[in-house]
């Protein structure tokens, strides 16, 4: 069973997690760039029937890919040691698990939001984002709270 949150307990960790997700969404659009000039010099040669290539750009767009895999997955663990569920590399959208009345539910934040203002079931995702109420906040459950 992975770590149940209260609402309180994830809004202290978003700091953290801003930074991360600031990164994990670059380092995520830096491998997409690296792999889409890879993927087009390839179609290059493939459709010239081969060419001189650029060993040197090869070996820096090959490092580019090498340098932003590592660190988007170092970055990643980092959000995973946290408890909470990475959903979204472009978006930096983040789930933490918790319990209301009974089931299984998430905290719902996006990088840019500037609170954890969301939660839904786990079968809804982001498209059934429902408001905090105080209903809800009165009747979820963390970990420490069972």
């Amino acid at each position: 069973m992975s770590k149940r949150f209260t609402l309180q307990e994830a809004q202290a960790l978003l700091p953290a997690l801003s930074e991360l997700l600031t990164q994990v969404v670059s380092l995520k659009a830096e491998l997409d760039s690296a792999e889409a000039a890879i993927q087009q010099a390839t179609e290059r040669i493939v459709i010239t029937g081969g060419m001189v290539v650029d060993l040197d750009a090869a070996r820096a767009l090959r490092t580019k890919r090498e340098s932003a895999t590592a660190g988007l997955r170092e970055a990643v663990e980092r959000i995973q040691e946290t408890g909470c569920i990475l959903k979204d590399l472009d978006t930096g959208l983040v789930d933490f698990p918790t319990a209301f009345r009974g089931a299984e539910v998430y905290l719902c934040w996006k990088l840019g939001e500037p609170a954890i203002e969301y939660w839904h079931g786990q079968d809804e995702g982001f498209a059934g984002r429902q408001s905090i109420d105080q209903d809800f906040r009165d009747h979820h459950r963390g970990d420490a709270t069972q």
